[in-house]
């Protein structure tokens, strides 16, 4: 499963016809758990900052009035936030953590959560009252298996879904419902269900939180996700105002940009490709708004589109043992991917060093297997910045570029059809939800890929 989390807004488009009670009862929960909201964002009689009406999806939150960047928006009580140490079973989830352990690291917080929700004195029912309906989240892991390869083939997306669900059943049948069958006075029938179990890890993924380790905690696990009443109703953009500040005493949301009156407020998810948006959050952002918006070439790819380039059985097999010495060097691996963004190669040690590689004469590949791949003098024409691309060598550039072409194959679409689904807004408003966001992720991963093609010629 996703490592990180956060959330994104994913209710239906916002109407006027809201019920104002659930709101209305959680600013009556913060204020009875000492939640400090700023009067800029709480408002006046009558005017909450909560609310479906002025946000770009679902619930969010808006200014109202206008805001300077280091005010503080809201402070959150850690009283207030619900973890597996916070919640009514903090005790048995303690004692018996050792049985808990998974490879997401979020089982004690999913079973907090399975408890909660289903306790009628629960502190947190208020908070409960304003998460998404749980039947209606927008996470590609709920689309079906041929809507998801249809409009997400090619993206990433449909293989990261198959290891998160193969995952959540490992996870709930092998740890979480023989936790609830030895402590059934804990968990009621109607939490003991696979379906919701996989809801609330949607819900984790994208609602949650994650406190970041100090520097000199480096090495240490990362801390457990936790879920942070108010800074979780914020809505996300690459280009956000606001940002949530940790403190031993409580978390606090302080506006980074000037927020006019009447704004939506919003926080971040991290530095976030569409991609990873739609993964674990359900949205994308429309092109070309995600600066962070990244495409992806699989190590494996640069590997083929070099065997393309072989003739006979002794060039195939020196290429082989060169992708095994990258292997040795940790540089690729078989489920690796180089990573380009807009602006930049994330990953530009590891593409170089592979491109150099493999473009290696066969003398050249013995004398540096010989130094264990290292250099004395490294040359900047090694340098991968996206505007050094055009300055690389001839092989280099062939190689690079025979790579993306084999990787916009693996698309169902072309860019063509991509600009003229988003260049027509008749056609685009007709599209659903999920086919809009599938073609902002396609859309921008293609450009990225074009514009490598355009600087390899």
């Amino acid at each position: 499963m996703a490592t990180q989390a956060k959330r994104p807004r994913v209710a239906g488009p916002a109407g006027s016809d809201e019920d104002p009670a659930p709101v209305a009862s959680f600013l009556s929960w913060c204020q009875r758990m000492g939640l400090e909201l700023s009067p800029k964002v709480r408002g006046g009689l009558g005017e909450v900052a909560v609310s479906r009406q002025g946000t770009v999806a679902g619930y969010g939150m808006v200014a109202r009035e206008s805001v300077q960047p280091g005010e503080l928006l809201f402070a959150v009580p850690r009283a207030a936030l619900l973890s597996q140490h916070t919640c009514s079973i903090s005790g048995v989830l303690e004692r018996e953590r050792g049985a808990l352990q998974s490879q997401s690291g979020w089982v004690p917080l999913l079973l907090a959560l399975l408890h909660e929700m289903q306790a009628p004195a629960s502190l947190w029912r208020p908070y409960f009252a304003l998460w998404p309906e749980l039947g209606r989240l927008e996470h590609p892991m709920f689309w079906p298996e041929e809507e998801r390869r249809r409009l997400l083939q090619g993206t990433g997306v449909p293989e990261a879904v198959e290891k998160d669900l193969a995952n959540i059943r490992s996870e709930y049948y092998s740890i979480v419902l023989p936790f609830m069958d030895a402590h059934a006075d804990l968990f009621s029938p109607r939490v003991r269900s696979l379906e919701l179990y996989r809801q609330l890890v949607a819900l984790v993924m994208a609602y949650s939180f994650q406190e970041p380790l100090e520097e000199e905690e480096d090495e240490k696990e990362p801390n457990s996700p936790l879920m942070v009443p108010a800074a979780d109703i914020l809505n996300h953009l690459a280009n956000h105002n606001a940002n949530l500040e940790y403190s031993p005493t409580c978390l606090r949301m302080v506006a980074i940009q000037p927020i006019p009156k009447g704004h939506e407020i919003f926080n971040t998810y991290g530095q976030m490709a569409n991609w990873q948006l739609i993964h674990m959050y359900g949205f994308a952002e429309p092109y070309p708004d995600n600066t962070n918006d990244t495409a992806d070439i699989q190590m494996v790819t640069v590997r083929e589109a070099a065997l393309q380039g072989t003739k006979v059985e002794a060039e195939r097999l020196l290429l082989y043992e060169r992708w095994d010495f990258l292997c040795k060097l940790e540089m690729v691996g078989e489920e690796g991917a180089f990573v380009i963004g807009r602006e930049e190669v994330l990953t530009e040690e590891e593409l170089a060093a592979t491109l150099k590689v493999l473009c290696m004469s066969a003398e050249e590949f013995r004398e540096f297997k010989d130094q264990n791949g290292w250099e004395d003098d490294k040359s900047e024409d090694d340098s991968l910045t996206i505007t050094d691309i055009p300055k690389l060598k001839a092989s280099w550039r062939q190689l690079l570029r025979d790579s993306v072409l084999l990787t916009l194959q693996t698309y169902a679409t072309d860019l063509k059809t991509e600009q003229d689904l988003l260049s027509n807004k008749e056609v685009y408003a007709a599209l659903s939800w999920r086919e809009q966001q599938a073609l902002q992720v396609r859309y921008g991963q293609k450009m990225i890929l074009h514009r490598l093609l355009e600087l390899t010629r």
